[in-house]
């Protein structure tokens, strides 16, 4: 059936009425959007394994939803993607890509490129120079081979967009295969986000010459003067946008910053509104609108929290739904059929090759030349050389301008599709960046002079909500006896595809892993370290604000490298589930024995605690929050009423609770704080009765605790457990309450410690060399298995339990593993016999 655009109405009256919806408008946007989505987002899931960048998996389903593949079927084609329905869809996906490319502006700092010195400005121009002349060379050829005399344009705006489309980097989808990579604060990666921020403003340069160049598009030769007055004018913009706008978006910014986590409305209405008028303005020019949106994005403010509230609101609805229809409206243009014969072919293998070899060997050159290590020069060309949206952008640009006709068009396709899949794959294979220094890290219990070292501890967190309680733990930890205490604040954001996680990846510096945030004017970048900023203008502590941002399933690597790194004693990890308690602090427990909900942050985050647990090179401390310290981070008392007052420890034996005795120790030492130290005897009775345990089935095994494999000789702990707290009591039996307790049952026992209203925070140990009594406990189904068997008795939210608990893990010896472990009655792998298992 023959439409007619003029008459094509929005929406049907329904089925009912004998209407098919997808001959109107509407409907039929809708499924196409529902489709393009869909495909798009299952062939992301299948590349992820391969480390794909999303823009690869959005590239390739439109070339399946065009007739490439599946639009090879005409019914398909006339009924999802008719001829009448194409101007609407690339009217919304132009949207998108307005937007899309508005949220670039804001992810380029041009400030980081004027920092970058002559180093990465000289790698930057030898890679475009050198594949923009290989292109210009291949353009010749291309309009000579595939070209008749009819289709040919002018020499002049078909060399610069075949140059561009060969000499581009995608900055956006770079960013994000070198943060999933881990290179970002590697001089390589440093290098080439430099680079590639250099090349990007270099290609809008290039491109509105191109626009300019190819005029109207329908072949009519223009005046050289036409093109002259765009580039003027184009030149003009931008220079308004960035003297008189940039100043009014920095008062704008200012004004619609956040109050109470809410930005003025109005504010961010008059910006997305801004983004349009500026589209309008370079569309009027003669330049595409994109190019308007990209040079307002600019002008945004990097370094306020204005420009990520913004793209907090609309990148989701962006990227996620409205730049897919881009991809597919360029899908649906490219047909590999048209790519006929072995001559045809021969160009797709030239062109490949040609933007390949230009860009990595102009960049190697280059880096070689300014002294950069030859494997990191070639890792750096291979970075480069990546694509994306970018230069997807350009060749519709040169499609529509009618430069490019639908062979060349489906060949540069095919080429940038290539270069960025290639690009993750080859990179790991040339270049793997040193991680590891081999330091021997301490913990706690074997420093031999702890009150003159400076103990340094690395603290994690994931969002504002841990402030308070770590700040009031680290507090209570710190003493006027240590020389000095450093702190590394370590706030984990997951990496994702938002536009808003690359942002921060943006203001890597050069002295950190992931990378370390810089104090300006006393002030510190992130509002979520901001408590920890003012605890550290005290002067109590050194406070280093660092920001890991990586997948999750990466995420321990970060936090185990920077913790040998910077040679930590201990790492102290939040919980994944935290209790929202609406009290003060210490005298108002009685109000809180009724909340048992807890806030769940997400198994990943779970799985991102069992990992350090397994690797982390010294001591790790994982805090259950109750409600520890105050509820406004912002509010806190740091004068030292925020410590915590009543703490309790917990001790079995083993070398897990002898690190929780010296981290009560640490604590003892603080004047306000309270230690009362609780031993667990095994009754004379039992100390004859052997606990014999086996490794868990592999099936269920994630459900049982963990225990050592290596034997253990009972009598050497016995002896160390006796030593630890021979010495504990003597030093501080003034000051710290000790009591001995020979339970009968041993469950009920430490219940009635949590339960009660005594303390504020339960010291433990993790465990894993457990005596007699908590080994029968094996055979009990875990809930939190990483906690170890006391602290999930206690960190279990049917318990009705009380105070925070801190659950202590002392750092692995080498070559010393764990495994998981269920109680049995006669066969044997571990035994315990009295306190230790042998």
């Amino acid at each position: 059936m023959a439409f007619n655009i003029t008459a094509v109405k929005t929406s049907s009256d329904g089925a009912w009425q004998g209407d098919n919806p997808l001959n109107f408008a509407f409907p039929l946007l809708i499924v196409q959007t529902a489709l393009i989505v869909a495909v798009s987002r299952s062939l992301g899931l299948l590349f992820k394994p391969l480390r794909q960048p999303k823009v690869i998996a959005e590239i390739v389903g439109g070339i399946l939803l065009g007739p490439s593949a599946l639009g090879r079927n005409t019914a398909y084609m006339h009924r999802i993607f008719p001829t009448w329905s194409m101007p609407i869809l690339e009217s919304v996906a132009s949207i998108g890509l307005l937007f899309f490319l508005f949220l670039v502006g804001l992810e380029l700092d041009l400030s980081s490129i004027r920092r970058t010195g002559k180093r990465a400005f000289g790698i930057a121009a030898a890679g475009i120079t050198l594949p923009f002349l290989a292109g210009v060379g291949v353009a010749f050829v291309i309009r000579n081979t595939l070209y008749t005399a009819a289709d040919r344009t002018g020499y002049a705006e078909f060399l610069v967009f075949i140059g561009v489309a060969l000499s581009i980097t995608a900055f956006p989808v770079l960013a994000r295969i070198l943060a999933e990579l881990k290179l970002l604060t590697t001089r390589v990666g440093e290098t080439a986000m430099a680079a590639a921020a250099f090349n990007d403003v270099t290609a809008w340069i290039l491109l509105a010459l191109a626009v300019a160049l190819a005029g109207n598009g329908g072949g009519e030769k223009t005046s050289p003067l036409v093109s002259l007055w765009v580039l003027l004018s184009g030149v003009g913009f931008v220079v308004f946008m960035l003297v008189v706008i940039r100043p009014g978006m920095k008062w704008v910014a200012k004004r619609g910053s956040p109050e109470n986590d809410v930005v003025r409305e109005s504010y961010v209405c008059l910006t997305l509104a801004g983004v349009m008028v500026s589209g309008f303005a370079t569309d009027l020019i003669g330049i595409h609108s994109i190019f308007g949106a990209f040079v307002f994005g600019l002008t945004i403010p990097k370094d306020g929290e204005f420009g990520h509230r913004l793209i907090e609101r609309i990148e989701d609805f962006v990227s996620g739904l409205l730049l897919p229809l881009y991809f597919a409206t360029s899908g649906l243009k490219t047909d590999v059929a048209k790519i006929r014969g072995a001559e045809s072919w021969g160009m797709l293998g030239l062109v490949v090759v040609t933007a390949c070899a230009g860009k990595i060997v102009g960049t190697f050159a280059a880096a070689v030349m300014v002294k950069v290590p030859a494997r990191e020069a070639l890792a750096l060309g291979c970075l480069m050389n990546t694509k994306g949206l970018v230069e997807l952008i350009v060749l519709n640009i040169g499609k529509e301008k009618k430069v490019l006709n639908d062979e060349t068009f489906a060949i540069l396709v095919l080429m940038a599709l290539f270069t960025t899949f290639i690009t993750t794959p080859t990179v790991m294979a040339i270049y793997k960046p040193a991680r590891g220094t081999n330091h021997k890290l301490r913990d706690l219990s074997s420093s031999e002079d702890s009150t003159k070292e400076e103990l340094r501890i690395l603290v994690c967190l994931h969002g504002r909500a841990n402030v308070s309680s770590l700040i009031s733990l680290i507090e209570s930890i710190r003493t006027t006896k240590i020389l000095r205490l450093k702190l590394f604040v370590m706030h984990l954001m997951e990496l994702t595809e938002r536009t808003s996680s690359i942002i921060m990846v943006q203001r890597a510096r050069k002295d950190g892993l992931p990378f370390v945030h810089r104090y300006r004017h006393g002030e510190c970048h992130s509002s979520v370290v901001g408590g920890f900023q003012a605890y550290r203008q005290l002067g109590r502590v050194a406070v280093r604000p660092i920001t890991a941002v990586s997948s999750l399933h990466t995420m321990h690597e970060d936090i185990c490298h920077m913790a040998e790194t910077k040679r930590v004693t201990m790492i102290i990890l939040p919980f994944h589930k935290r209790w929202n308690v609406d009290h003060g602090r210490g005298h108002h427990h009685q109000d809180r024995g009724d909340v048992n909900v807890p806030e769940n942050v997400g198994h990943g985050w779970r799985l991102v605690n069992q990992r350090v647990l397994k690797n982390a090179p010294c001591s790790v401390a994982v805090l259950v929050d109750r409600g520890l310290g105050s509820l406004d981070p912002q509010i806190s008392s740091l004068d030292g009423s925020n410590v915590v007052e009543r703490v309790c420890v917990i001790f079995f034996g083993g070398p897990d609770d002898r690190e929780a005795l010296e981290l009560g120790g640490r604590m003892t030492e603080h004047q306000a704080v309270k230690v009362t130290v609780v031993r667990f005897l095994v009754r004379e009775t039992l100390r004859s009765n052997a606990v014999t345990l086996r490794p868990a089935s592999s099936k269920g095994k994630e459900k049982y605790y963990t225990c050592f494999t290596t034997n253990v000789d009972p009598k050497k702990e016995k002896e160390l457990d006796e030593g630890v707290l021979k010495d504990f009591k003597s030093k501080w039996k003034e000051t710290v309450e000790y009591k001995e307790k020979e339970p009968n049952n041993i469950i009920q026992e430490i219940l009635s410690i949590g339960q009660s209203q005594d303390f504020d925070l339960i010291v433990v140990g993790r465990g894993r060399v457990p005596s007699a009594k908590v080994a029968t406990l094996a055979e009990r189904q875990a809930e939190h298995p990483e906690l170890g068997r006391i602290g999930d008795v206690l960190a279990s939210s049917i318990n009705h339990i009380i105070p925070s608990i801190l659950v202590v893990q002392q750092h692995n010896k080498p070559q010393v593993e764990e495994i998981a472990v269920s109680k049995i009655v006669k066969e044997s792998s571990l035994t315990i016999n009295g306190d230790a298992n042998v």
